[in-house]
């Protein structure tokens, strides 16, 4: 079954729909795969094998029976642990909800149930998605597959671990400045970012709501098409949920072809203090669109220079807001603090020994820049920058159809390298901040390796809202050009884990 687990989601479906493999088959070799590797990698925080194995049967007698659900019933797939499943604990990578076990499904968790895809298990994340490494998980970090001693990307980066290490073949994230993009670059993985309401949010444990977007973590473009698919549509739970539908990802994705279109490299992200190998690898896709019949333009996007800044104002004020619920009272972790237990010395107590360093890093700041004297100065003025950005994207979008940029400015850097240096980890969302704060779809696609390292580097593709169609038609194209280049899938290069 060791073949099972190398295929694409889009193989696996179509191996279970002819009856040549069965979902329990297909179930049952990731989860010995899991066996195998995760003790190294740890992109679980929770699996229950019997569970996904009673849902991967349901799956195939459902199919028997003729009763086909979706395009990928039968295919398992990882959740990140920030999503709500009642017959699961979700944390989200915080000791504050450490064995909580919420009382509903996301909806997102519904569709996937409803799809008739098995639930592998719960994925690693930093603390309530906030960090780009996973080193700040409650839980201890996810490794990368491509080198253990390196990060996997986050906060998602037990989603874009479980893939890359072939534990699952497609996974569900959370990207509220990156968080599925940045994990997709440095792990050789699919990662979009839908546009914001294109995906229901219901039952996503909230960082920052006007930025939070669920999305697909996948092997190649046309899986993350198929998952999109399968979880986007209107929610009457989610008031930000689009009322329309934006179509069929998976057709676009199978068009393969950029001829005429309008590609806008962003002067601002064009590879100016990028590492020399993630610039030459960005330079050579830009080739081969060109040389495809696509029209390389150059676009002038001048906000993008405060997107950082604003961002990590507006992102800790929600995330102060939205975590003023874990009080102690309601759910979670309580801690007693001693005979003269008043509520806010419960509350403080709790909230000291639940939450980590990040946590209450960006709870600070972001009470900061609400508090009364400082909402002008410095939240006011971060939502005035959000609205030049916006226009700035309204801008490029004049000029061209998809602007482009490398995903991230390096490859996966090693554990412990900038977890001291928050500014420094901050930078590695650079290219990924501005379609958050524009609500814009955005995907990264692997686009080959630095030359210096021999790790991947990610090309993001970003289209104006709703037009996420747009995405999967040039990521496709894209990634099957590189594939006829390298003779294979980007996946394919990853080295085979050495575990004990």
């Amino acid at each position: 079954m060791t073949d099972l687990i190398r295929k694409t989601a889009s193989e696996l479906a179509a191996l279970i729909s002819s009856g040549e493999v069965s979902s329990v088959e297909v179930t049952r070799a990731h989860l010995e795969r899991s066996d195998a590797v995760d003790a190294a990698v740890h992109s679980y925080l929770y699996q229950s094998p019997e569970a996904s194995l009673i849902a991967a049967a349901e799956a195939d007698r459902a199919r028997a029976a003729g009763e086909v659900s979706s395009p990928l019933a039968g295919v398992p797939i990882a959740v990140k642990d920030n999503l709500a499943t009642i017959d699961a604990p979700t944390t989200s990578g915080s000791k504050i909800l450490q064995g909580w076990q919420p009382p509903y499904d996301a909806t997102v968790v519904k569709k996937l149930r409803a799809a008739g895809m098995p639930i592998l298990g719960k994925t690693n994340l930093d603390e309530f998605a906030m960090g780009s490494s996973t080193e700040f998980s409650a839980f201890g970090p996810s490794k990368n597959p491509w080198d253990l001693t390196r990060i996997p990307g986050g906060s998602g980066g037990g989603s874009s671990s479980v893939v890359a290490s072939f534990q699952a073949p497609l996974a569900i994230g959370s990207d509220t400045g990156g968080s599925i993009r940045f994990p997709g670059a440095v792990t050789g993985t699919v990662g979009t970012k839908p546009t914001y309401g294109a995906v229901s949010r219901y039952g996503l444990v909230a960082l920052a709501s006007s930025l939070d977007q669920i999305g697909p973590v996948a092997r190649n473009v046309l899986d993350a098409a198929m998952l999109q698919d399968v979880i986007a549509g209107h929610d009457p739970h989610d008031s930000t949920s689009l009322p329309e539908s934006l179509g069929s990802m998976t057709a676009a994705a199978k068009k393969l072809d950029v001829k005429g279109m309008r590609f806008g490299v962003i002067k601002q992200l064009a590879g100016d203090g990028f590492q020399p190998g993630v610039a030459a690898r960005f330079r050579e896709s830009l080739n081969l669109l060109a040389a495809a019949g696509a029209e390389i333009v150059e676009v002038d996007c001048p906000s993008f220079e405060y997107a950082i800044a604003a961002y990590y104002l507006i992102l800790p004020a929600e995330a102060s807001s939205n975590l003023a619920k874990f009080d102690s009272v309601r759910f979670g972790m309580r801690v007693e603090p001693g005979e003269k237990a008043t509520i806010e010395r419960v509350m403080a107590a709790t909230r000291e020994v639940g939450f980590g360093p990040e946590v209450k890093r960006r709870i600070i700041l972001g009470t900061y820049a609400l508090s009364s004297g400082s909402y002008d100065k410095f939240y006011g003025a971060a939502l005035k920058v959000r609205t030049l950005i916006q226009r700035d994207f309204d801008a490029a979008f004049a000029k061209a159809d998809i602007l482009v940029s490398p995903t991230a400015p390096t490859t996966a850097f090693k554990f412990g390298d900038k977890i001291d240096d928050p500014l420094a980890m901050y930078l590695n969302d650079i290219a990924t901040i501005p379609a958050n704060l524009a609500g814009i779809p955005g995907i990264s696609v692997p686009n080959g390796l630095a030359e210096e390292d021999g790790l991947p580097v990610g090309i993001q593709l970003l289209a104006p809202a709703r037009e996420d169609a747009r995405l999967y038609q040039a990521g496709a194209w894209l990634e099957k050009a590189h594939e006829e280049i390298w003779g294979k899938r980007m996946i394919d290069f990853a080295p085979e884990l050495e575990v004990n």
